[in-house]
This record gives structure tokens, C-alpha cells and sequence, in this order.
């Protein structure tokens, strides 16, 4: 009985809580690489603000593309000669036409160094598409807060001094909070600060392919949570600070893992429609359903998740 009475007390809380997003803000875009869409930190963010602020819960729009870059680099031979990165400049307007966002995350770093040792002019590429970024979405409209860089595992990735050029655009990433006042959220250190960690107790360290064990760039879901839980955190959502997943953060609600199954495939319905209607210049992608039939599917996983959280 007890149980029970904490249970539906926490969930009484959850429906009159307050959002730490704005009233206004009713559509959320995540914009990145190919770590943005594969989804899982935005699945996780998701599925939180589903559980926790189901009166408020903002829309969440995936629109990450594999292998983009924000510099507009690319290096030689990639994806073995069959087609250079794909440069946010030339979808960014569709982008931002198509989804009419009210607040934008956009995650850059990783690809913009090109997997070479640090270089200036490219540091300075970076810079200048990130500073082109922030002002293209500010004239939109909406809001935006940077993200700093995933880590690069050397370990597992090759590419010794990469890691470090990271470093570097993080750390820049991070002076624009004071320099520009703009709004950043760092999730590099955190992750870099778990597998540090861990790799002073095993120096092969690699769980749940934290850092995608395979390629040293890609997160499992141990690492997409701790981009989400840095966001959230960020977001001023300090509950979730000792949280070591998304279901124990969402906490003692019934259904938990079906919400959070839905979630998924909510999100993976999504992202594929409006990336294609959106346009994009990568080839090898999936073909998502036209928006409209996107949406009906999309608002058919909705009735279900609320039914079951009340």
C-alpha cells in the first residue's frame, strides 16, 4: 500500500510539474551527425519529458545526417571515394523551413576535424560554420544551444591526436558561454570523465560500446545516456544527476520499458520523414514515409503511450 501511494503520488507531481522548456517552446529540433541520428540520447530525452511533463512535453524533431560536417570539409576518399561529407550549409534553410522550430540543439565536432591531427585553418572552418549555424537559427526564430563533441576513443578508433583536437573544439565551444553569452551544454568532458575513469581501472575498458568499441566515434546506450543525462542536467533537470539509465530516471512508473519502446519507434518514424522531405545530399539513407502518413502513425504511438502513463 505504501508502494502504491508513493507511486501515485509521484505520478500526481509529474502531471503538474513545470517544464524547465518555456511555454513557447513547442518544437524541439536535434541537428548533428550520424551520433544525432542514431537517436538513442534523443530517444532518452524524449521518453523523460514524455513520462515527467506529459501536459508540456515539447515535440522532438531528429534531423541529425551521417557523416555531415558543419565546416564544409571532407577529407580525401571518404566512404572510400563514393561521396564527400555532406555540408549542413546547404540543408540548414529546409531544414529550419520544414520543422519551424522554437529551440534547436545542434551537435558538431566530430567530423569536422576530419580525423587528421589538429590544424588551424580547419579549427577555423569549424569555427566559422558553428558561428554561421547560431546565426542562421537565431534569424529563424528560435533559440539554440551548442553541444560540444562527443569524445573520440583512440584506443579503439586509430587517429592518434584526435582525441585531443576535440579537446580543443570543446573547449572553445565552452568560451562562447562567457565570450558570446550563447547557451552551451558540454557533453564531451562528461564522457571523457567516465571512460577515464574506467580506463585507470582496466586500460581496455569498452562496455555497452561506450565509445562504439569497434570504431572509437559511435556511443552505445551507456554513452548516449550520459549525453541525455548531460543535457538534462544542463536543462536544470537535477534529479537525473546519479540516474544510470533512462528507465531508472523516468523512475517507479509502470510500463516503463513499452513507454520507452514506443518512444523508439516514434522517433524512428520521424526522423527518416523529415529528413526526406527536408532533402539532403547523403546518399545510402532510408527513405522515410511522406510526412502526412509519418504523422498519423506517429500520433497513433501517442495514444499509446498515454495510455499508458495515466
Amino acid at each position: 500500500m505504501t508502494y502504491l501511494l508513493l507511486l501515485v503520488s509521484q505520478l500526481v507531481s509529474w502531471c503538474f510539474a513545470q517544464s524547465p522548456f518555456p511555454a513557447n517552446v513547442r518544437r524541439v529540433v536535434f541537428i548533428g551527425n550520424s551520433i544525432t541520428y542514431a537517436g538513442a540520447y534523443v530517444v532518452d530525452i524524449d521518453a523523460y519529458f514524455t513520462t515527467h511533463y506529459s501536459q508540456q512535453a515539447p515535440e522532438f524533431i531528429n534531423v541529425g545526417l551521417p557523416s555531415e560536417t558543419v565546416s564544409g570539409l571532407s577529407e580525401e576518399g571518404h566512404a572510400d571515394g563514393k561521396f564527400p561529407r555532406p555540408d549542413l550549409h546547404t540543408r540548414l534553410a529546409r531544414v529550419l523551413a520544414l520543422t519551424k522550430p522554437d529551440l534547436v540543439f545542434a551537435c558538431y565536432g566530430m567530423n569536422d576535424g576530419i580525423y587528421l591531427p589538429f590544424d588551424e585553418s580547419r579549427f577555423q572552418k569549424f569555427k566559422e560554420g558553428i558561428n554561421w549555424l547560431h546565426e542562421e537559427v537565431i534569424k529563424s526564430g528560435a533559440k539554440i544551444i551548442h553541444l560540444t563533441p562527443p569524445i573520440f576513443d583512440e584506443l579503439k578508433g586509430g587517429h592518434p591526436g584526435y582525441a585531443a583536437v576535440l579537446d580543443r573544439y570543446t573547449d572553445w565551444l565552452l568560451a562562447q558561454k562567457t565570450a558570446s553569452t550563447w547557451d552551451v551544454i558540454d557533453i564531451h568532458y562528461p564522457m571523457k570523465q567516465y571512460l577515464d575513469a574506467h580506463r585507470k581501472v582496466d586500460s581496455s575498458f569498452a562496455i555497452d560500446g561506450f565509445a562504439l568499441a569497434e570504431d572509437g566515434v559511435h556511443p552505445g546506450a551507456v554513452g548516449h545516456w550520459i549525453i541525455a543525462k548531460s543535457i538534462l542536467l544542463g536543462l536544470g533537470e537535477k534529479a537525473v544527476a546519479k540516474a544510470p539509465t533512462v528507465a531508472a530516471a523516468i523512475g517507479p512508473i509502470p510500463n516503463t520499458a513499452q513507454i520507452i519502446s514506443l518512444v523508439t519507434d516514434r522517433q524512428n518514424i520521424m526522423k527518416d520523414a523529415w529528413l526526406t522531405t527536408a532533402g539532403h545530399d547523403r546518399p545510402g539513407m532510408k527513405t522515410g514515409l511522406p510526412l502526412k502518413e509519418a504523422k498519423v502513425k506517429a500520433a497513433s504511438i501517442d495514444a499509446q503511450i498515454k495510455a499508458l502513463i495515466h
